[in-house]
């Protein structure tokens, strides 16, 4: 008789639990929305039209000093001011994601395809929205506030031991206001350019008084923006991929990430302000939201689907390009 083997081990721990996804953990790609800036550096105007006109005074004849003395018994000097109008389209942008029947019923915890799908088609059209603020403001042969009445050339380069970028930035801030009477109130920085400026013996001479061993002197957006006296240092980081679904992937910053811009923004738009650019966003466009944005979800029965849709209408409109100054590529 074989002597009976005794099995310590058993059961063994692959009998007693079968691997299945967590429901309290997943790994996804939604960027942090702190990350865009292309509702944060111009005002948006809430339009009810997809396109329409507004009213522009020329700056010329509104900065004169024109006022004569008057001697009694004669007329006042006189004269007027010229108004033009302009105009904007919103674009509609959409984007879709379809959520089949099959892939609802047999989708285990913690997966949600229609909020997944939302998601997905919102960052998509948010996405699409930061690559258009790029191409439409953050860029060559736009802006004409600066000192050369065009782009920048910075030399010597900022990340060059003998570079002074606040002198090259106050430079272009007195530029615009010289030229406006406006003085410009944001700096958009490309992320490369914010790496090398939190570094910068320029800024940090200036903000290192009373650090200790545990308190370094760090140069913070607040801090940039204190320096420069403008209200607002914003930093665009958000990326893209822009090689094909199912390609090679080829990733990136959305903005240009050598590049500075300077502005004047206004506060919000009013009647008888000006402002660098202004975002018209159609929020008359039926279900649309502040931002233009509206989702939609309706059934494709012939694909036995759901679509979840997402559009977003605007128009990145530059409206005074005197009121703005680029700087391009300011590093090495």
């Amino acid at each position: 008789m074989d002597p009976i083997a005794i099995r310590k081990a058993n059961p063994t721990p692959g009998d007693v639990h079968q691997d299945r996804p967590l429901t309290n953990i997943s790994v996804n790609w939604i960027q942090e929305q702190t990350r865009y800036i292309a509702h944060k550096i111009f005002p948006m105007v809430p339009v009810a039209k997809q396109s329409d006109l507004y009213y522009k005074f020329d700056r010329a004849d509104w900065l004169r000093a024109v006022a004569e003395k008057r001697a009694p018994s004669t007329e006042s000097a006189g004269g007027g001011f010229r108004i033009t109008t302009d105009s904007y389209y919103a674009d509609v942008w959409a984007f879709h994601k379809d959520v089949d029947d099959q892939l609802r019923a047999n989708a285990d915890q913690p997966l949600n395809p229609d909020r997944n799908a939302t998601q997905f088609a919102t960052q998509a059209c948010v996405t699409r929205r930061e690559v258009e603020w790029a191409t439409n403001y953050f860029t060559t042969s736009i802006w004409t506030g600066s000192s050369t009445g065009g782009d920048i050339t910075v030399a010597p380069k900022w990340d060059a031991a003998d570079s002074t970028p606040i002198e090259d930035v106050r430079l272009e801030i007195y530029a615009i206001l010289s030229k406006t009477g406006f003085k410009p109130n944001k700096l958009v920085l490309g992320a490369d350019v914010w790496k090398v400026l939190q570094d910068h013996p320029d800024f940090l001479d200036r903000i290192n008084r009373g650090q200790t061993p545990v308190g370094p002197a760090i140069v913070n957006k607040a801090a940039l923006a204190a320096i420069l006296e403008i209200d607002e240092v914003v930093v665009a980081e958000a990326v893209y991929n822009t090689g094909p679904e199912g390609g090679t992937e080829s990733t990136g910053f959305i903005v240009g990430n050598h590049d500075v811009l300077l502005v004047y923004a206004a506060p919000a738009p009013a009647l008888e302000v000006p402002s660098a650019g202004y975002n018209f966003v159609w929020t008359g466009l039926f279900g649309a939201g502040a931002a233009g944005n509206r989702i939609s979800n309706f059934r494709m029965q012939h694909l036995k689907s759901d679509r979840i849709e997402c559009e977003m209408s605007w128009a990145q409109k530059v409206v005074a390009a005197e009121l703005g100054a680029f700087l391009d590529n300011v590093l090495t």
